[in-house]
């Protein structure tokens, strides 16, 4: 296959370009107008290039970095990279794609969990608790289940939106993961009320922890 280069791409990206699909995304915060279906078809066909990939990141373009995302190497990017990524990552789908589909599968994943866990930039920060999230599920032994509870009753009520959002999916996990912790969890959410009023389109589970964890102990007990 002819090496592909970023001019090409970008040229594509750019005829994908549907001003409707930016305006939906705008009101998310975030920066591209290219349907995801489309961007991922275009990512199948290029398969894994991660030099490709590099340089389609440092163009700074809004789906030039998701399809960058979708065609890398993960456990290529050194650990500094990795953090150097996410704090350029602006965007809230930019940095949800860098941290499921790229750290999780790194070798570094634990020791970017740990440090952007504390970091002072609330979307940094939101980074480590998804990581965290990720942890309370698959391997929760080194947890302090309690701890992060203790945190998340004291600081999420009043916690920037994408560290919120990211704390309470926290909650919510540790609710429907963890039987002996249930019942804190579910009384954490009635108190602070977090997301409880978030519209939520029929069909979907509400993202208010308490609603959210029940609909998922349900699920896990009919399956």
């Amino acid at each position: 296959m002819a090496e592909t280069t970023v001019a090409e791409v970008m040229a594509e990206l750019a005829a994908l370009e549907d001003p409707r699909v930016r305006a939906v995304n705008e009101r998310h915060g975030d920066d591209h107008g290219v349907n995801l279906t489309k961007l991922r078809a275009v990512a199948k066909r290029l398969k894994t290039q991660q030099d490709l990939a590099r340089e389609l990141w440092r163009t700074g373009d809004g789906a030039a970095r998701l399809l960058a995302l979708l065609i890398c190497r993960p456990r290529a990017f050194e650990r500094a990279e990795l953090d150097a990524m996410l704090r350029e990552a602006r965007s809230p789908k930019v940095q949800d794609w860098l941290v499921n589909y790229v750290v999780k599968k790194s070798p570094h994943a634990e020791e970017l969990r740990v440090a952007w866990f504390a970091d002072p930039d609330p979307v940094v920060a939101s980074a480590g608790w998804a990581l965290t999230t990720e942890r309370v599920a698959a391997k929760p032994e080194t947890l302090d289940l309690d701890g992060l509870l203790d945190t998340i009753e004291r600081e999420m009520k009043d916690a920037p939106d994408r560290l919120q959002w990211a704390m309470n999916h926290c909650l919510a996990q540790i609710g429907i993961e963890h039987v002996a912790l249930r019942a804190r969890a579910v009384g954490i959410g009635e108190r602070l009320e977090v997301l409880k009023d978030y519209p939520t389109a029929p069909g979907c589970t509400s993202p208010f922890a308490p609603i959210w964890i029940g609909e998922m102990v349900r699920r896990q007990a009919t399956a």
